[in-house]
């Protein structure tokens, strides 16, 4: 049914979950789980002036060794139960790069996981997982991970 599987990692905690269902299920389908990484270009870039651009860059590559460590933990889990798998790190919007690299690479589902967070920071702020939901015309399974406060 699936050939292909993206998992989109923000490597925070809580991700277990996220990670555990789609290795299952890549498993399950013989299938390639890629695993991708988004380094967010607002987080580092929402400030302008020339006196700050070296602490972006230190930014920008901490971001990207938090990004390839997540994933490499991610493929070292995958290739311990067997599953074939890509390692993509990329820069931009994470919703928009997730459904970019789906389209492009022709994923048959996206594992996604979401903090299951009070309705009022939900409304406030929305999530990355919902977006991706509400804009992906392929499927989407939404692992929620509880978290406190």
């Amino acid at each position: 049914m699936y050939d292909s599987i993206l998992l989109p990692t923000d490597a925070s905690a809580g991700m277990d979950r996220a990670i555990d269902h789609a290795i299952d299920i890549a498993d399950r389908y013989d299938a390639t789980l890629h695993v991708l990484y988004i380094v967010d270009t607002d987080t580092y870039s929402s400030y302008s002036g020339d006196e700050y651009v070296h602490e972006f860059e230190g930014l920008e590559s901490a971001l990207e060794q938090a990004g390839e460590e997540a994933i490499e933990s991610i493929v070292e889990a995958a290739n311990a139960a067997g599953v074939e798998t890509t390692a993509v790190v990329r820069h931009g919007v994470p919703h928009e790069e997730i459904l970019a690299y789906a389209d492009e690479a022709d994923i048959g589902l996206t594992v996604i996981g979401s903090k299951d967070r009070p309705g009022e920071y939900r409304r406030l702020l929305g999530s990355v997982a919902e977006r991706v939901a509400r804009m992906t015309e392929r499927p989407v399974t939404v692992v929620k991970t509880p978290v406190d406060g």
